[in-house]
């Protein structure tokens, strides 16, 4: 019976060999506190990679979000553009500020936000006397949105862009890593990510007055006195030295993570070769993506009837996880009042995708287990 089998997950933590070796350190010096020699070069190793000069390592992707946002002046009853398809930590941030999102919805080629819809969203709302303060874009499992055409949009209209790249590390744009392409890039290191810390992120930037301000205020903004002052409202954002010495393990072997997702990518594509009604997407021109997950299209009108519903189910049931693509967020009833400007793309992407097990400990008994099952549900 399947129950009986291991269990195959989307994508475990998967660590590289020198991770315990940091925490170990941690130990022995006694950082273990906020702070310390790994958080340094957690922080500086993420620079080194992605070439951007300045990082504040931090507790959460979503955190460095937020971060981002009250760093741009976003306040009660602005508004902030957001890509709909996306998981909800891309948009609850604007909440957390008071703001309103306005949601765009995505193009073919990338899945990201979509640049048409994006201009007639800020022509609509320039129009309406809205003038949204920032823009979040999102690279989607990985694959880098259209950012020559959304940057320059952005620029047109004099709107900071914040890259929300916690999907994203190891991705590259026409020869730059994605995250350093906006006023603010983002990332995660949950324990799903391509690289974990446990739980932690990162608010990335070439601004190093904005990063210093991000490490202040995310230390609870104290004031340098000898008593505790504050003169602002502070957060507890910072990332732990015991963290960072996972994080810091994880960064050595980044590019080889990267390989392998990419790996189990052309695995899957060739697979699947020649099976009407299952499509990925691929890679336009000067998009590198770390296919952090892979995703399928499933077209029950050319499989018999067999819909990504009756996949998931199936595999499920071989005790393998999977999971449907992100639902929208303007189809989420905690953001039904937001405005949208649509095309109906990521409605259908939601109802036909599916997120196949995609982590870099994967070995090929497990490829084949997965592809079996989904062979066997279609018939």
């Amino acid at each position: 019976m399947g129950s009986s089998k291991d269990r195959i997950w989307l994508s475990p933590p998967h660590m590289g060999g020198r991770e315990q070796h940091y925490v170990n350190e941690a130990f022995a010096t006694n950082w273990v506190a906020p702070l310390g020699a790994n958080v340094d070069e957690f922080e500086k190793a993420i620079c080194a990679f992605t070439g951007i000069s300045h990082t504040a390592a931090l507790t959460s992707g979503t955190g460095a979000l937020h971060l981002a946002l009250i760093l741009l002046g976003v306040g009660s009853g602005d508004e902030v553009i957001c890509q709909s398809f996306t998981f909800s930590a891309s948009a609850n941030p604007i909440v957390y500020q008071g703001a309103v999102p306005v949601f765009v919805d995505s193009e073919p080629d990338t899945w990201n936000m979509c640049p048409l819809l994006l201009r007639k969203a800020l022509e609509d709302r320039l129009a309406k006397g809205r003038r949204p303060k920032a823009i979040i874009a999102v690279h989607l499992y990985g694959m880098p949105a259209k950012m020559d055409e959304i940057g320059a949009i952005a620029r047109e209209f004099g709107i900071p862009l914040i890259e929300d790249a916690a999907e994203a590390l190891g991705s590259v744009y026409k020869g730059r890593a994605c995250g350093v392409l906006g006023t603010f890039g983002v990332l995660s290191f949950n324990g799903n990510k391509i690289i974990t810390t446990s739980g932690g992120g990162a608010l990335i930037s070439d601004d190093g007055a904005a990063i210093r301000q991000a490490r202040f205020l995310a230390t609870q903004a104290r004031d340098p006195a000898p008593h505790y002052q504050h003169s602002h409202i502070g957060y507890n954002y910072r990332l732990s030295n015991i963290l960072a010495g996972i994080g810091r393990g994880q960064m050595e072997v980044l590019p080889q993570r990267v390989q392998k997702r990419r790996e189990n990518h052309a695995w899957y594509v060739n697979a699947f070769a020649g099976m009407e009604g299952i499509s990925f997407l691929p890679e336009p021109e000067g998009h590198f993506s770390n296919r952090w997950l892979t995703c399928v299209l499933v077209e029950p009108s050319r499989l018999n009837g067999v819909d990504r519903e009756r996949i998931r189910l199936a595999l499920e049931a071989e005790q393998i996880e999977s999971r449907p693509l992100w639902k929208p967020l303007h189809m989420q009833p905690v953001f039904a009042d937001c405005p949208f400007y649509g095309n109906g793309l990521s409605a259908s992407l939601f109802e036909k995708g599916l997120c196949l097990p995609s982590g870099s400990s994967l070995e090929g008994k497990d490829l084949e287990r997965i592809a079996y099952a989904v062979r066997d549900v279609i018939g």
